[in-house]
């Protein structure tokens, strides 16, 4: 499983974008697939809601794939 930190310059990043920013998904929607189908946790929990905002020291797990930190 790969892992990785995200560092963002902004106050959060949408969780969609952050799966496209990171490589995960190549597209806006890919990354929504993604989120509805069940995989991407975010802080150990399932999140279906793609505009989901994510900030510092948020945690984003895609099964069996990759860990992000959010920095």
């Amino acid at each position: 499983m790969r892992k990785e930190t995200i560092t963002i310059t902004t106050e959060y990043i949408k969780l969609d974008q952050l799966l496209k920013f990171s490589g995960l998904a190549s597209t806006g929607a890919e990354a929504k697939d993604l989120i509805a189908s069940g995989c991407v946790s975010v802080n150990g929990e399932v999140c279906l809601a793609r505009g989901k905002k994510l900030r510092p020291n948020d945690t984003v797990v895609l099964e069996g794939e990759a860990e992000l930190l959010v920095e």
